[in-house]
């Protein structure tokens, strides 16, 4: 102990009292790590703990644990993406929104109302709704049979694209699909609109099943939270017998039939209805208003299947709906006005006065959230668009009352018919347009060369389609969501995703037959509730002038 205190010069130290070690690069004269760019290892300088014989450890070797950083020369490539949002289980409702209502489109009725006017062999579910009334071919061409059979077809048509359900199951679980929804859904479109893979019929289906609650929407199982007990008694029977038996109609609950009257009414905006009683006027000899005679060449003779046709249509005009009824319903829904001679002076009872300031608004609101969600710098906020889809809604919820359940039906089966009668070869023949138009269905050309001899205005048809089209679509999304119960921003993200498409094309439908731009930038502006119907009068007076 005495030599070991002479040799270290005092009291030796254990070993956990020394010197903490120090980490310098192997040949850096100034101990920097980073300092030799040559430089691969470090070692520790310091006292190491001594061997067992008193002789110096050698220096511990440790290998480095990553490369040495290097600065990046050049410029560095940097990118960003959209902000994205978490799925939501009302989507599958969209999706079925746009299957049912491309699936009662006009090109899918044209080539049903053929298959039965020409006795040929349709589908299945086709088959059982029109074998029964199908009448034999040497009676068509008399009375009006013919028309009456087109009506039934019509309707039938409409009955087997009706409700929400893509797919059910059969008592012993297994899916039962809709080949009528099969040939319309697009599996492409979809995954592209939902930004996902694997969207498949089946799968949409399925997630459709589990969004109902008890075979009901969520948002018509909050509408029956309201009703009484004696209203939704459990042992009353629910046979089809006992249909109109109760206090509610068993059935038509359940399964709404996806279409909106604003349909109708942007149809009828185009002169759609103005255009057929031309043409019925001129088949009854009768002169139409005004200077000039712009139809008296129109000339049907009777080897001609649409007179006959049509004879059937103008026999039936007691049984169809008025001007006057239309309007009124268009009032009590959306509080939209019709502005014509046909028009008498209304006294609605129920004025939503308050929608097409609200819709518009929320079209404003869609359109701020495009442009936000377009720069990747920024997170767009969503909420703002959620309160506007809950105010809609609820406007919407306050019109569906009365005649809300008949009228679009009604509405929708005569104006298809109207087009379907438009689109016969023997008027293309006569009213002869411009066919270098490309026109997305085939009566559209012959309301355009009405409107022109007619001096409706010359603002293409083409547009009033496409409010028509994507403007019941944005509102079946609108009214039959559970928008009241949702707080969660990403649905509404979601929906004005998966809906850009056909809200842009609204807005941009209804800039060119209003001349009102729905996005303007202006912050300043108030949110335009002047009635399209008066801004489409204006513009024809305006037209007219010139």
């Amino acid at each position: 102990m005495a030599d070991q205190k002479k040799k270290s010069g005092g009291d030796p130290q254990p070993p956990d009292e020394l010197a903490e070690p120090k980490v310098v690069a192997t040949g850096s004269p100034s101990g920097d790590p980073y300092a030799d760019a040559g430089c691969e290892k470090v070692c520790v300088q310091g006292p190491p703990p001594p061997l067992p014989g008193g002789d110096p450890a050698p220096p511990i070797r440790i290998e480095p644990v990553g490369p040495i950083p290097v600065e990046p020369v050049g410029p560095v490539k940097v990118s960003l993406q959209r902000s994205t949002s978490n799925p939501t289980v009302d989507q599958s409702l969209w999706v079925a929104i746009r299957t049912r209502t491309r699936a009662i489109g006009f090109d899918r009725y044209q080539t049903f109302i053929e298959r039965v006017l020409c006795q040929e062999q349709g589908s299945v579910e086709e088959n059982r709704l029109i074998d029964p009334r199908r009448v034999p071919v040497e009676r068509l061409g008399f009375g009006v049979d013919a028309y009456q059979i087109l009506k039934a077809a019509t309707e039938a048509f409409l009955i087997l694209r009706c409700g929400v359900f893509m797919g059910r199951r059969d008592p012993a679980g297994a899916f039962i699909r809709s080949e009528i929804d099969r040939a319309v859904y697009n599996r492409p479109e979809e995954e592209a609109r939902l930004s996902q893979t694997g969207v498949t019929f089946r799968s949409v289906a399925d997630k459709l099943l589990g969004y109902l609650s008890n075979g009901n929407l969520p948002y018509l199982n909050r509408v029956l939270q309201g009703l009484t007990e004696a209203d939704l008694d459990p042992d009353k029977d629910d046979s089809y017998e006992a249909a109109f038996c109760g206090t509610l109609i068993q059935g038509r609950r359940y399964d709404p039939c996806l279409f909106e009257l604003l349909w109708s009414y942007w149809h009828e905006e185009a002169m759609l209805v103005q255009s057929i009683n031309a043409v019925s006027l001129r088949f009854q000899n009768k002169r139409l208003p005004g200077e000039g005679n712009p139809l008296a060449n129109l000339e049907l003779h009777p080897l001609r299947p649409l007179s006959n046709l049509l004879w059937g249509y103008i026999q039936d005009e007691p049984f169809r709906l008025t001007v006057a009824r239309r309007a009124y319903e268009y009032s009590h829904q959306y509080g939209l006005t019709l502005v014509g001679r046909a028009v008498p002076g209304m006294r609605p009872a129920d004025h939503r006065s308050k929608f097409l300031e609200a819709f518009h608004s929320l079209l404003h609101q869609t359109a701020v959230f495009y442009k936000e969600d377009a720069d990747t710098t920024v997170i767009a906020n969503g909420f703002p668009l959620l309160n506007s889809l809950k105010e809609v809604h609820m406007l919407l919820a306050e019109g569906a009352h009365n005649q809300f359940g008949d009228l679009p039906w009604t509405a929708r089966v005569e104006m298809l018919i109207q087009q379907w009668l438009l689109s016969r070869r023997e008027l293309q023949d006569f009213l002869r347009g411009r066919p270098m138009v490309p026109y997305k269905e085939p009566w559209m050309g012959q309301v355009d060369t009405l409107r022109k001899m007619l001096g409706w205005g010359d603002t293409p048809v083409t547009h009033f389609r496409d409010l028509a089209t994507f403007g019941e679509q944005i509102l079946l999304s609108i009214r039959y969501g559970d928008w009241i119960n949702v707080d969660d921003e990403d649905s509404a993200k979601n929906w004005a995703r998966y809906w850009k498409p056909e809200i842009q094309g609204y807005v941009h439908a209804y800039r060119a037959a209003t001349g009102q731009d729905l996005t303007a930038a202006d912050p300043g502006r108030q949110i335009q509730t002047v009635p399209p119907s008066v801004l489409l009068q204006r513009r024809m007076v305006r037209q007219g002038a010139r």
